[in-house]
């Protein structure tokens, strides 16, 4: 693998895929419009980072021979994503077993070293040969990984334990980004390092995500794309949902909203339902419709407060937003202390539901760990 290719790659092989993969394990598509659970004959992992539109090409290489000759020699199914006019970033996606993919990422770490970028490449840029060593004169490489924000806490460990075992086995140098990708429930881990540190780091990261996979359920895939913001999304929601208020106010004073109430164990009840049966129709119309998709996820029990809001306001909220029906079970559905939410609606609303779910998970952190490091500081100074 060595002879890049101009910046405009084609497109080879680019599979629809889950973060992780394996036998009876959900698989979601690229767009994330595909939540249902394909069985595979073998298990796999599938991990995905990004790249930038030059990087691309030199992985895929002239007439796809770099690409080629990297199946060859792992035996993994590796693509990336098409060129988007106007958007810097690709997704680079490999398949395999979990050797395969390990020692396929290390090959692509190497390819891209031994065919340096030029400096004018945006500085966002995931995976990205560097001129720097370490301490043992290795020249280091960064490879940016996609991983599901579901699975963050596998990789990372208790208190960290897992993540500084990674980086003291392997050598590499490993950081997780705080905020979720736009429209996605993705985020990025950074790996630095030498090419075998790479190949060592990511046949950790790799167990940990086959380990855990159950925890990918219901992962919106990054799609890097010119997409409207969250906000621009929820002010056109809000515009066109206050003039369907102007518009039919009194109908809807005389009907259930789904979307505001569904049929969950909480919060149902706060909503007055004048007429049982009509609801219980239009329940059933809801579930009937062939595009109706259900999904799980599992949140910390003590993270679900935040989610519902005073009163109930941000579960409300979201709903409405989404579209979709979120019900919330009452108790841990098992020993690790977790509440699962049940999402029903079109796959569109399930995504926008997902997404200012995990949303408010992610702003609860950053708003607990800020909080944490403001009681340290006055420890510190008392």
């Amino acid at each position: 693998m060595s002879q890049p290719s101009n910046g405009s790659a084609e497109h080879f092989d680019d599979p629809n895929t889950t973060t992780t993969t394996t036998n009876n394990t959900t698989t979601v598509t690229e767009n994330g419009d595909n939540g249902d659970v394909e069985p595979t004959g073998d298990e796999q992992l599938t991990l995905r980072a990004l790249v930038t539109t030059k990087e691309a090409g030199v992985i895929i290489g002239k007439a796809g021979k770099n690409v080629a000759e990297l199946r060859d020699s792992t035996g993994v199914k590796a693509g990336v994503s098409k060129v988007i006019q106007g958007v810097h970033d690709r997704v680079l996606t490999v398949s395999g077993s979990l050797e395969g993919v390990a020692k396929a990422y290390s090959l692509i770490a190497q390819t891209l070293l031994d065919n340096p970028i030029s400096p004018a490449t945006p500085p966002t840029s995931p995976i990205s040969p560097s001129s720097s060593n370490n301490n043992n004169g290795g020249v280091m490489a960064t490879i940016r990984l996609l991983i599901s924000h579901n699975l963050m806490g596998t990789v990372i460990g208790r208190q960290g334990a897992k993540i500084k075992h990674i980086q003291d086995t392997s050598g590499v140098r490993m950081i997780a980004s705080k905020t979720l990708l736009p429209q996605s429930t993705e985020r990025v881990v950074e790996v630095r390092g030498t090419v075998e540190g790479v190949h060592l780091a990511i046949l950790e990261i790799g167990q940990c995500l086959i380990d855990d996979k159950e925890r990918a359920y219901g992962t919106i895939l990054y799609n890097p794309t010119k997409v409207d913001t969250v906000n621009q999304q929820q002010n056109n929601n809000n515009h066109n949902n206050n003039n369907n208020n102007i518009n039919n106010q009194q109908s809807q004073s005389r009907r259930t909203s789904i979307t505001r109430t569904g049929n969950g164990t909480d919060f149902s009840n706060d909503y007055q339902q004048p007429n049982n049966r009509r609801t219980s129709v239009s329940s059933q119309n809801f579930l009937n419709n062939p595009n109706v998709r259900t999904q799980h996820i599992s949140i910390p029990s003590d993270m679900v407060g935040c989610i519902i809001g005073r009163g109930g306001s941000k579960i409300t909220e979201i709903r409405r937003l989404s579209g979709s029906r979120i019900s919330i079970a009452k108790v841990p559905h098992d020993e690790s202390g977790e509440r699962m939410f049940t999402i029903q609606g079109t796959p569109e609303a399930n995504e926008r539901a997902l997404y200012l779910l995990y949303g408010q998970l992610e702003h609860e952190k950053e708003r607990r760990l800020r909080g944490a490091m403001q009681e340290e500081d006055i420890l510190e100074e008392e």
